[in-house]
């Protein structure tokens, strides 16, 4: 079956913060921040999401599901949409990309790309979630 079209009026943004006290050595917790805005001209809802996860040795690991922490928002044109989720990796530092599905009012449904993101352990004196 023929994957639904990438389209790009939902903007992504994500910001990620590793967090240091829910991690240890081998079990390294990132939380990532998304935000999504429809910046396209029809109410939209998410359906699906697929994220692909990469380590520093090259593990893969996928992760596919209904909606996102339980939900399935609806966006119409202009409104945003925010959630935060974790990620934890073995050994960073590694990566998170993958594809939203949405579907339009008249049930057409297309993909969204979430870009590339970093997962790093943070330098000495940076940020972390506590």
């Amino acid at each position: 079956m023929a994957q639904p079209p990438i389209r790009n009026d939902i903007h992504v943004a994500v910001e990620v913060v590793y967090a240091e006290q829910h991690s240890r050595p081998g079990q390294h917790v990132f939380v990532y921040f998304i935000t999504l805005e429809n910046r396209g001209r029809e109410t939209v809802q998410l359906l699906r999401r697929e994220w692909f996860i990469y380590d520093s040795h090259g593990q893969v690991g996928h992760v596919e599901g209904e909606g996102v922490v339980g939900e399935q928002p609806v966006l119409e044109p202009g409104q945003i949409y925010r959630y935060n989720s974790f990620c934890p990796i073995a050994r960073p530092p590694g990566s998170m990309q993958g594809f939203y599905t949405f579907q339009n009012m008249q049930g057409e449904l297309f993909r969204v790309e979430i870009p590339a993101f970093a997962l790093r352990l943070p330098e000495a004196g940076s940020r972390s979630l506590n």
